[in-house]
């Protein structure tokens, strides 16, 4: 079986990690972004998280002439008016680390009651083809933010995501629960079944 060239339209290296852990085992080969450097920086300038991961996939996918996949993900605080949302990633400022990102949220909510905590973990996953066409998906999981930094595994906002049913981040529970439920898990299954039919 011929296997199908797709570009991940991410330099962030724990993102590829995971999804090349789900769609293991598919007749894949993989290309990263560092293997195209003359690629220039995609301004992630949409209004909403479908937007920015169409936008990564179509442009990568024209540029390169090979099918590109983007993620575009996002913690939604109900008490904070749905930030950080689609500023997720750089919600503490420009270049700031995930540990900055953690600290302003918890900083903003100290003083909010666990019945106000609730939070949306988002996840949209855009598939663009060199002619223009696209699919995209959705992946998404309830939870609360916790009152401090939590466990070792994972990265971005897994350190104080209370994943409901075990009362732990996904930091806490690490790769092997989060791959099967998170809401970039859930993302990925769904493409996983549109890349399935692609290649048989």
């Amino acid at each position: 079986m011929e296997r199908l060239e797709v570009v991940l339209a991410t330099r962030n290296e724990d993102k590829i990690k995971e999804i090349k852990k789900v769609l293991n085992g598919l007749p894949i080969k993989f290309y990263i972004l560092k293997s195209f450097s003359w690629l220039p920086k995609i301004n992630e300038d949409g209004k909403t998280l479908k937007e920015n991961a169409i936008k990564k996939a179509r442009t990568v996918a024209s540029l390169t002439g090979k099918i590109a996949l983007a993620d575009d993900s996002g913690l939604e605080v109900k008490t904070l008016n749905g930030d950080p949302g689609v500023y997720s990633s750089r919600f503490a400022g420009e270049g700031c680390s995930y540990a900055d990102n953690n600290r302003k949220l918890l900083k903003l909510m100290k003083n909010i009651n666990e019945k106000k905590r609730n939070a949306l973990f988002r996840c949209i996953i855009a598939l663009a083809f060199p002619n223009g066409e696209i699919k995209t998906v959705e992946g998404k999981i309830k939870g609360s933010i916790s009152k401090r930094i939590l466990g070792r595994y994972g990265f971005g906002y897994d350190p104080v995501f209370l994943v409901p049913g075990y009362g732990k981040t996904f930091a806490q529970l690490g790769p092997k629960i989060k791959n099967r439920i998170s809401h970039r898990a859930q993302a990925l299954q769904k493409i996983r079944k549109v890349i399935s039919e692609i290649v048989n």
